[in-house]
C-alpha cells in the first residue's frame, strides 16, 4: 500500500507521478493494492482476487463494462453496482421497484431460470424531468427517494428496498466479501447535478434495458457478458498501452537530444 498514508491531494499527485515513471521506464511493474481507484488509474491490466483466488484479469475498462461475476461487478465502480432480485414472469422481469420487458438479449441470458440477480450501475438512470426528449426504447421507473447528496458535479439519490429471500444469502455473502456492513439494502442512483430531486420526492427516472446485467444466483456468473465486446476492449487496451509507451520514448528522446 505505497500511498495509504498520504493525504487525498498528495495521493492523487503520486498516482500521476508513478504512472509517468512507469511509462518512461517501460518495464513491467506489479502493483498490489486494495484501493480500486489506484488499480483502475495505474493498472494497464488488473487482476482481481477474492480470498486468494483469481476472479478476472482484464483492462480497467474491461473489468468495469464486462465483469466476469458478481464479485468483480460489485468491487469495481464507485459507488458500486446495485444488485436487485429479479423474478421472471413470462416476458417480464420483475424487480423491487420496476418491471422490465425481457428482450432478446435478456432472454438469452436468463434462459429457463425463474430467479436471477440483476445488476445496474448508479449512472444508468436519468431524471425524466431533466431530459429534453425521453427515448421510447427505455423503462420509466417511479421510486420514493429517501435522501439525496449533492456533490457539485453529481447528485446521489438513495432508494431503500427489500431483498427477496431467494437471493438474500448470496448478496449477504457478497457484501461481506466486499467489506460491507449490511446495514440496509438501498439502491444508489447517480444523477446529473442539475436534477432537482430531493429527499422525500417521488422521482421519475428513465433506464435502458441494455444497461442491465444479469447474474446467476447460484454460480454468480455474469450471464450477460459479451465476449466479443470484452475482447474488443482488451484490444483497445493493448493499443493504448503501446501508444503511451511510444509517446514516453519520444519525450525522453527529445529531452536527451
Amino acid at each position: 500500500e505505497p500511498l495509504s498514508n498520504l493525504d487525498a491531494k498528495l495521493r492523487g499527485q503520486m498516482r500521476t507521478e508513478i504512472a509517468r515513471l512507469q511509462r518512461s521506464l517501460g518495464i513491467t511493474t506489479v502493483y498490489v493494492t486494495h484501493d480500486q481507484t489506484e488499480a483502475m488509474t495505474l493498472g494497464d491490466r488488473v487482476a482481481v482476487l477474492r480470498r486468494g483466488e483469481l476472479q478476472q484479469v482484464a483492462s480497467p475498462r474491461g473489468l468495469y463494462e464486462q465483469p466476469a461475476n458478481l464479485f468483480v461487478a460489485g468491487f469495481i465502480g464507485s459507488p458500486p453496482m446495485n444488485f436487485l432480485n429479479g423474478a421472471v414472469e413470462g416476458d417480464t422481469l420483475r424487480l423491487p421497484m420496476m418491471d422490465v420487458p425481457i428482450d432478446d438479449r435478456l432472454r438469452a441470458a436468463i434462459g429457463d431460470r425463474s430467479t436471477v440477480i440483476v445488476g445496474v450501475r448508479p449512472d444508468a438512470f436519468q431524471d425524466v424531468d431533466a431530459m429534453e426528449n425521453e427515448p421510447s426504447d427505455g423503462v420509466r421507473v417511479s421510486v420514493e427517494v429517501e435522501m439525496t447528496e449533492w456533490l457539485g458535479e453529481v447528485l446521489y439519490a438513495y432508494v431503500p428496498f427489500e431483498t427477496d429471500e431467494a437471493v438474500r444469502e448470496t448478496l449477504s455473502q457478497l457484501d461481506k466479501d466486499l467489506d460491507g456492513e449490511s446495514l440496509r439494502t438501498e439502491m444508489v442512483i447517480a444523477l446529473d447535478a442539475n436534477s432537482l430531486i430531493t429527499g422525500g420526492d417521488t422521482a421519475n427516472l428513465w433506464l435502458s434495458p441494455d444497461s442491465l446485467y444479469v447474474f446467476d444466483p447460484e454460480t454468480s456468473v455474469n450471464l450477460t457478458r459479451d465476449e466479443s465486446r470484452a475482447e474488443k476492449l482488451e484490444e483497445q487496451g493493448r493499443t493504448q498501452r503501446q501508444r503511451a509507451l511510444e509517446r514516453a520514448k519520444e519525450r525522453e528522446a527529445k529531452a536527451t537530444a
